[in-house]
């Protein structure tokens, strides 16, 4: 249909003209203004506390006893299971985090806007690696990382970067995927990129080198301290391209441990779901399939603006690493996603593939047609709560949440 072809173009040229840039780090409450005391955003479409895995109750345990809402993580237990916090996705809120992906009064969010539309889009600051909330992780030392990124860190980095004028991103990524990052389970270039962009202003707004040493230290031994900034980033592209009737194209792919949801333009609000897939990958030493969780976190949009899964061929260091396979496959997985979506993104190209955009605008009625599922790069959590992350993979998107969104879709347009 003309108005489907009409419509999918304006989605993706929204999508492929934001402009967005990095330029704050400010508390939850201040981004979120609607954001009380005793809520907790999270990862993924809408979920209660009886039907969340064990890393989403972990980390709500944890963030829990953070705020100063529970005693300890036995108290903070008991009182989500009696409906004293109000659960809510992060994409209801402008905001977007990993794995479970904790958003509460007092985190520290940065701040993308995307000034190509004047919106903005909210993370929180990456962790780090090991054990930390995101994966579930709620001990002493997870909280007490947290506590010194709310305290210090958080509040450093929005000095140095409205210092700096704000970030731009759309080049540090173009960049990037020339260095061998794909944004999601690979993101060295990027953040070393980052790092170098910041420390100047990290400097000249110190006042405390103890703080800067550590600070630049954090940043340097984190080699997925980028992923979080790209995460806001897609959020931030993705919402002006929500809510165009006619539009087939997805705006954000989402999961929480138990369900897998899609949004779609033409659709607004509305939340495809399906049961989450398990993730297809390696292990850490001494874990094992029957360790893992499945998969989680808000992430995944970044795979919805063309990077992640559907820029593997930038990458192919990752695929041996995630489980797809050898390097030299890594190609496939991008041209297998361009058979699901609109476009190519000529800003974002890849040099060992001739220069190919990423593939941009996935298409409910391709994803139908072709049965080819969105191939998502993940890590994996422990499926008990206060462990933490034992692997990393590829997972595909059920094909359920689709079927269920081209029915509705089609019910829009008044087709049975």
């Amino acid at each position: 249909m003309e108005l489907i072809e009409t419509a999918n173009a304006e989605t993706v040229k929204r999508m492929l003209t934001g402009d967005p840039v990095l330029i704050d780090v400010i508390p939850a409450h201040e981004a979120i203004p609607t954001l009380e005391p005793g809520m907790i955003l999270h990862a993924g479409p809408p979920i209660t506390w009886d039907r969340m895995c064990g890393p989403m109750r972990g980390a709500i345990q944890g963030i829990a006893v953070l705020e100063g809402w529970a005693g300890d993580l036995n108290d903070a237990d008991a009182k989500a299971a009696a409906g004293d916090f109000a659960f809510h996705p992060n994409h209801h809120f402008d905001a977007v985090g990993p794995m479970t992906g904790m958003t509460t009064v007092s985190q520290p969010m940065l701040v993308v806007e995307n000034r190509a539309f004047g919106n903005r889009a909210y993370c929180a600051i990456n962790e780090g690696l090991g054990k930390v909330m995101r994966f579930g992780g709620n001990d002493t030392e997870v909280l007490d990382r947290l506590r010194w990124l709310r305290d210090d860190f958080g509040p450093s980095l929005g000095k140095a970067i409205r210092h700096l004028g704000g970030l731009p991103l759309k080049n540090i990524i173009a960049r990037g995927l020339t260095m061998g990052d794909e944004m999601h389970q690979r993101n060295v270039a990027c953040s070393g990129l980052t790092l170098r962009a910041l420390a100047p202003a990290l400097a000249e707004t110190s006042d405390n080198t103890t703080e800067l040493s550590k600070a630049l230290a954090f940043i340097a031994s984190n080699d997925q301290f980028f992923l979080n900034i790209a995460m806001a980033m897609g959020k931030s592209i993705t919402d002006p391209a929500r809510g165009i009737k006619g539009s087939s194209i997805v705006t954000a792919m989402s999961r929480n441990g138990t369900d897998f949801g899609v949004l779609v333009s033409g659709t607004s609000d509305q939340w495809f779901t399906a049961p989450v897939e398990m993730p297809d990958g390696l292990y850490f030493p001494g874990y094992s399939e029957a360790d893992a969780n499945p998969d989680m976190g808000d992430s995944a949009i970044v795979e919805t603006i063309g990077l992640g899964g559907f820029a593997m061929g930038a990458a192919p260091a990752v695929a041996g690493f995630v489980g797809a396979g050898a390097a030299s496959e890594a190609g496939h997985f991008t041209r297998r996603m361009g058979e699901i979506t609109t476009d190519e993104n000529p800003e974002w190209t890849i040099p060992a593939m001739d220069y190919l955009g990423v593939p941009t605008g996935i298409d409910i009625r391709h994803v139908v047609e072709t049965g080819l599922a969105p191939t998502i790069n993940t890590g994996i959590a422990h499926r008990e709560p206060g462990i933490g992350q034992v692997g990393a993979g590829v997972v595909r998107a059920p094909m359920g949440c689709f079927r269920d969104a081209l029915t509705a879709f089609a019910g829009t347009l008044g087709v049975a």
